[in-house]
């Protein structure tokens, strides 16, 4: 008989320079949903914050997208968010998983722009929209 795993609550982040994308889920319906998106200085969040928000959904998994070019090479904004996902683990103890992200932000502008958005981008993100894209797909991978 296969082992059953729990189901498990999880917190997913698309790292940027300005905004940080953040989007939760969970196992047992494999569904996610956006929650606001964290201000960043040159990719540095309120880290406040970031510990308020770990502390309300509490999630057994963090899963950050990690940007790549579309050979899968790496580039500087790679090494930028597996610095902030390494740093979620040092400073909180939260294990924490990349997820490769290629083409997330193409289907989320995609997405956006079904439901009407605009393309204002710096006046309505869509980071937390790539945030629920990656953690979907991570879900179904």
């Amino acid at each position: 008989m296969p082992e059953t795993i729990p189901p498990q609550t999880l917190l997913a982040f698309d790292f940027g320079t300005r905004n940080i994308g953040v989007a939760t889920g969970q196992t047992l319906t494999q569904s996610a949903s956006e929650l606001s998106p964290l201000p960043a200085k040159e990719g540095i969040p309120d880290w406040k914050q970031l510990e308020a928000l770990l502390n309300e959904w509490n999630p057994q998994l963090v899963v950050v997208g990690l940007p790549v070019n579309m050979d899968g090479s790496e580039m500087e904004m790679t090494r930028r968010a597996r610095k902030f996902g390494n740093r979620i683990t040092g400073r909180f103890g939260y294990k924490v998983e990349f997820a490769d992200e290629r083409l997330t932000t193409r289907e989320a502008k995609a997405e956006a722009h079904a439901s009407g958005h605009k393309g204002n981008y710096r006046q309505k993100p869509i980071d937390s929209l790539a945030a629920r894209i990656i953690l979907e797909n991570w879900m179904n991978t």
